[in-house]
């Protein structure tokens, strides 16, 4: 039996939404910090060197809209991302409203994608999502280190100092 190509497309995404909603919740268990909440950004960033493949480019235009897409998209992870402390240090709360969240993205990210992929080579629909999911990535995580430093001042100096000795 073989699989087409939009079967294998459809596995391997509910795979990866399953894994990202396994780590955000594994990740709750211990506490954050500015690097935990920054690193993803930087690392993703690196991405953008597909875009020295003549393959990979896409007009300006597109990326514009991908990157719209990505930060409308980045609203729902905001709100379902809140942080509390404990003892001295911040933790992510865990929230069921960010699973339903996670869910109703990947079925958003997959329609589009099936709506793009008639238009665009594969490498294009590609560099696509890419800055759609750097677009949905960069508000949501400086809204979070936001939140983290906002909450971090609330942390009697008297912990912060026994923290530090």
């Amino acid at each position: 039996m073989s699989l087409s190509r939009s079967s294998i497309m459809w596995v391997l995404a509910i795979c990866m939404a399953l894994s990202v909603i396994v780590i955000r919740l594994q990740a709750a268990k211990k506490p954050t910090s500015p690097g935990k909440i920054l690193a993803p950004s930087m690392a993703m960033s690196t991405g953008f060197i597909m875009f020295v493949d003549p393959v990979m480019r896409i007009p300006w235009l597109y990326g514009i809209e991908a990157l719209i897409v990505g930060v409308t998209f980045s609203y729902p992870l905001m709100t379902t991302s809140q942080m509390y402390i404990s003892g001295r240090e911040i933790y992510l709360k865990r929230s069921k409203g960010f699973i339903v969240v996670m869910i109703a993205l990947l079925v958003a990210r997959t329609a589009l994608h099936g709506v793009i992929d008639h238009y665009l080579t594969i490498a294009q629909t590609s560099s696509v999502f890419f800055i759609l999911a750097f677009g949905m990535l960069i508000p949501w995580r400086i809204a979070m280190f936001h939140q983290y430093r906002k909450i971090s001042r609330k942390i009697p100096t008297s912990i912060l100092r026994k923290a530090t000795t």
